[in-house]
């Protein structure tokens, strides 16, 4: 039986059981226990325990695990009946939990897409019907030049709008000169045309800068720009995207070749825009409902978030040592 380490990438620090022949790839280290290693226990031990791993091995982990960290690691070995029995009382314990995050996930999901269906039942009957989008928006390109220092910087969550971006993310080099970078005022609509079609989109919250990649729309006097999001996210209006996407590649593409949404062709899509009172009520009628399947859903991923919190201190438990799992020697 052998253990896989991840040493790199994403997946740094998972332990998993190989339960048939695999192939692995570069970033995977497969460990073959001795005898007196139970393989079961090894995994919840280097699941538990990665974090010190870097101290263990007294190496700099920033670019994954190597062999001679792997092999420097000092695991404790209790007698063998002792590993089996911790391993088969994690087995059952984090099995429930297991079972216990996956139905909170569903739930996350359902709960998801019932506020997206919350906003389709109101604004997405304007797709379709009405005159072309591109007389309810300007596209605006002003570049912040000398300004870009004292803006905030701004991106586009596909999940959450657009949002503050936190500088610590981006390198030194890319933060130092963004005068090139464009400013979007509060109230303007931002695209980022590569993930419009996944929801990258929103409304700029105050006055910032976004990528030169991006596009940013200011919708006419008469058109809420939280309304005209809405819209934008419905999956009627998504649907009416994909069909004008340009590019090499196909939506399921990843970042390099995922074609993009031209303003231009974005301004082709038929919507009807109501009253600006119509519009204010749609908006009251969807935040009203999703508000409530917001506050459902961060209870539930707080519950998850606790789950995973308990099954990695019970694991970090019961291998070192610190409840009774009702081990008989």
């Amino acid at each position: 039986m052998l253990v896989a380490l991840a040493g790199q990438g994403k997946t740094k620090g998972m332990a998993a059981r190989l339960e048939i022949d695999s192939t692995l790839n570069q970033s995977l280290a497969a460990i073959v226990p001795r005898p007196s290693l139970e393989y079961r226990f090894l995994q919840y031990w280097l699941t538990s325990n990665y974090l010190n791993i870097r101290g263990l091995a007294g190496g700099d982990l920033r670019d994954g695990l190597n062999l001679q960290h792997i092999g420097s690691i000092q695991v404790p070995r209790p007698p063998v009946d002792e590993q089996r029995a911790i391993a088969g009382y994690l087995d059952r314990e984090t099995a429930q939990i297991d079972a216990f995050i996956a139905k909170n996930e569903e739930l996350i999901t359902l709960l998801t897409e019932r506020r997206g269906a919350a906003a389709q039942s109101e604004v997405e009957q304007h797709v379709g019907e009405g005159s072309r989008l591109k007389f309810q928006f300007r596209e605006i390109d002003v570049r912040a030049g000398s300004r870009w220092e004292a803006l905030p910087m701004l991106s586009v969550s596909i999940h959450n709008g657009v949002v503050p971006r936190d500088d610590d993310s981006e390198s030194s080099s890319e933060l130092s000169d963004l005068s090139h970078y464009k400013v979007a005022r509060s109230g303007d609509i931002v695209l980022n045309r590569m993930r419009a079609f996944q929801g990258g989109l929103g409304v700029a919250p105050c006055t910032g800068l976004v990528s030169p990649d991006y596009a940013v729309l200011r919708p006419a006097a008469d058109v809420d720009p939280d309304w005209l999001a809405l819209v934008m996210r419905t999956p009627r209006f998504v649907g009416e995207m994909v069909l004008r996407l340009r590019g090499i590649g196909t939506t399921d593409s990843g970042a390099v070749r995922t074609p993009r949404i031209s303003v231009a062709d974005l301004g082709e899509i038929i919507v009807s825009v109501p009253a600006s009172t119509v519009q204010s009520a749609e908006l009251r009628a969807v935040t009203t409902s999703t508000d409530r399947i917001e506050e459902a859903l961060s209870v539930v991923r707080r519950s998850v978030e606790l789950a995973r919190e308990r099954r990695a201190a019970l694991i970090c438990a019961a291998v070192t040592g610190k409840i009774d799992v009702g081990v008989t020697v």
